[in-house]
């Protein structure tokens, strides 16, 4: 993992960029004023798109202080703190899907957030119940399919996914993916454990190959006639109409069911930030957060990934319109997911999903 800074941050931890190396009070405090000037900010990230580069150039441009940023997956960067300890230089933690967090937050490597204005613009049910974390944009995960192939009636429930006449049908991603993870995190809690594991082992039963690939892998095997149904988060949906010529190509082949239209709606996740437990500059930590609420922040945070924004009025993304405007999405209690995310991987494992 790499660290990464604007030429400013960089200055802090080179020794002053170069200043001047005399004893006179006039050149240390023009180092001093040439290494920070307003602040500092370092962000763990767990995403790597580069709109967020544009996002931190523009907070860092809007209100001086400087970002530092480390890219990895959330597992590294979780194990990278607990090495830090106490002397970890994270403010900022940013990572997808509230299992996710929830992994940050039961680790002890976050500490709660009181912000009037986060408990304003984010729904309660998107944040942590004891604000270690904010949902800041969402996705839900909907059923992929070959509308040549399948009728969206065979489609319109996750339970569906279980259904004998799919036998050979289904694509999935590993079980250890947290996105799966999620999923079997509220349906332990919607249909209780010996319902939900009964859904598992007859997924797998259905499978038309073994567990492989990403969300978009899932989307090509559809096209390419491998199976005819899969599970995805919404935004690989959208953000293939807007890829390549084969991926345009192969995910036309396709279309969305948003699940559980007369029940409790699709399952929704969130992107989310905390501030860390050790944060050496908390109150801009809360300031970026609490940026990232707001327009801008909403729009570059979702404008690539083609996330829903998460505060009510934020610009949507180009290709959203693709989605159908009025469907139900869960309400669910967020934390849950993390909570159940042991007995769903043990589920799985039963039920022999990879």
């Amino acid at each position: 993992m790499k660290w990464y800074a604007s030429l400013a941050t960089a200055c802090v931890f080179l020794a002053a960029c170069g200043a001047p190396s005399g004893d006179s009070g006039e050149s240390e405090a023009a180092a001093e004023s040439v290494a920070e000037p307003t602040g500092l900010l370092n962000v763990y990230s767990a995403r790597h798109y580069d709109s967020d580069k544009e996002l931190y150039k523009r907070f860092e441009d809007e209100t001086g202080i400087r970002i530092r940023f480390r890219e990895s997956g959330a597992a590294e960067l979780l194990e990278a703190m607990k090495a830090e300890g106490d002397n970890s230089p994270a403010d900022v933690i940013i990572s997808s899907d509230a299992g996710t967090l929830y992994r940050f937050k039961d680790a002890g490597l976050m500490q709660p957030v009181e912000s009037e204005l986060l408990a304003t613009r984010i729904p309660e049910h998107f944040r942590d119940p004891d604000n270690h974390w904010y949902g800041l944009a969402k996705r839900l995960r909907v059923i992929v399919y070959d509308p040549a192939r399948v009728e969206p009636e065979q489609v319109d429930e996750y339970a569906d996914l279980a259904s004998a006449n799919l036998e050979g049908d289904v694509c999935m991603r590993s079980s250890t993916n947290i996105y799966n993870l999620s999923l079997m995190g509220e349906l332990i809690d919607r249909l209780g454990k010996d319902t939900a594991e009964a859904w598992a082992r007859s997924v797998v039963a259905n499978f038309a190959r073994p567990p492989q690939g990403g969300d978009t892998g899932q989307i090509e095997a559809i096209a390419a006639g491998q199976c005819s149904v899969a599970l995805v988060n919404h935004y690989y949906w959208v953000r293939m109409t807007q890829g390549s010529d084969a991926q345009r190509k192969s995910v036309e082949k396709t279309m969305l069911s948003f699940p559980q239209q007369d029940s409790w709606g699709a399952h929704v996740n969130v992107t989310g930030a905390g501030v860390a437990a050790h944060a050496p500059h908390k109150e801009a930590a809360i300031q970026f957060i609490e940026w990232l609420a707001g327009e801008e922040g909403q729009f570059l945070l979702t404008t690539e990934t083609k996330e829903i924004p998460l505060v009510a009025g934020a610009e949507m993304p180009e290709g959203l319109d693709r989605l159908p405007p009025d469907f139900k999405e869960s309400v669910f209690p967020l934390n849950k997911l993390g909570e159940n995310q042991a007995e769903a991987q043990a589920i799985y494992d039963r039920a022999g999903w990879n």
